[in-house]
């Protein structure tokens, strides 16, 4: 039942968990509860969890050493670096891929984390002022200095995959990847099957639009980043609600929820993909866990596959898009 992320020796549970939400971007979360539910998930088998440096400013490396510190041989941990916010104006973004860069950011993350090692790091999206070659190379050198185990990257085109992975062997690629967002099987998902690279998916709910509980606009909470994306807003949200009708139509019929549903298009999809759903409360983590007992026919994928296709609105705003399969 066990995935193998890349060529590497990291084998874990067929779902992990992204915990970005505990901390950032989806309103208030409650510290303690977001600690229950990452201690259920290593309970329950769920051995990869995700997080970033830039979750929180920080706050989120901080809260998994708070959960795991001195548990640590029970996970694959992964974290990211790249992005740069500014606390005093959220809406102020950089990306930074230099080498320089690359040392700094990992020695902060180790020392939130309170590890030695990371076992999975990615770059979080293309520096497109620094070559590619550069920032795998400086990752490469946290390899042998035996601060990283294994390298990724986020977002990226095939042939930004296949240039890094000439520097040095990339074992996984984490990009969005769900029945909304399905783009990736064309930009990277051929090279990353050709590499023999695992495919990390993150928001493989959709954001949290394929579980069903937002019907409107207005159930997002103020706070909520989706307020700002194009899937979420006017008369997009409304198509994109008759196209989940039909999957929740088919998860009925097969007596699964819809995110179940969708996770389990996910992983029939290869062993190669992962999805890493986040979520801050113990009863969502088990029902996206129970995903990995629905079976699905070569026609349910393919029919499921084909409703959201067509979906209405960009992933991320313009900005956002930029750095996007880079």
């Amino acid at each position: 039942m066990e995935r193998q992320i890349g060529k590497s020796d990291l084998k874990v549970f067929p779902i992990g968990l992204g915990a970005m939400g505990m901390s950032d971007f989806y309103g208030q979360a409650d510290e303690q509860e977001s600690i229950r539910t990452l201690h259920a998930a290593i309970e329950h088998g769920v051995n990869l969890i995700d997080t970033a440096d830039m979750y929180g400013y920080g706050e989120n490396e901080k809260l998994i050493h708070k959960a795991f510190n001195g548990k640590w041989n029970k996970l694959i941990l992964a974290t990211k670096f790249g992005i740069v916010r500014d606390k005093q104006n959220p809406a102020n973004r950089s990306i930074n891929g230099k080498p320089e860069y690359v040392k700094q950011a990992c020695e902060a993350s180790l020392k939130r984390l309170g590890r030695e090692t990371i076992d999975l790091y990615y770059l979080h999206r293309v520096d497109q002022s620094t070559p590619i070659e550069e920032t795998v190379g400086a990752m490469a050198e946290l390899v042998k200095e035996g601060k990283v185990r294994y390298i990724g990257l986020s977002e990226v085109s095939g042939e930004t995959l296949r240039r890094a992975n000439a520097v040095h062997p990339i074992t996984a690629v984490q990009s969005e990847y769900s029945l909304w967002s399905q783009d990736v099987e064309q930009t990277t998902l051929p090279t990353i099957r050709e590499l023999g690279v695992s495919l990390v998916a993150y928001s493989p709910l959709g954001r949290g639009f394929l579980t069903g509980r937002f019907q409107k606009f207005e159930d997002l909470p103020k706070d909520d980043f989706r307020r700002f994306s194009p899937r979420f807003q006017d008369e997009n949200f409304d198509k994109n609600l008759q196209l989940l009708k039909l999957v929740e139509e088919i998860a009925a019929d097969k007596g699964c929820k819809p995110s179940q549903l969708a996770l389990a298009w996910l992983l029939a999809q290869g062993n190669e993909v992962v999805p890493i759903p986040g979520t801050t409360k113990v009863t969502n983590l088990l029902e996206n866990i129970a995903a990995i007992n629905i079976s699905l026919t070569n026609d349910e994928i393919s029919r499921i596959g084909s409703i959201m296709k067509n979906i209405h609105g960009e992933r991320y705003d313009a900005s956002g898009m930029k750095f996007v399969n880079a």
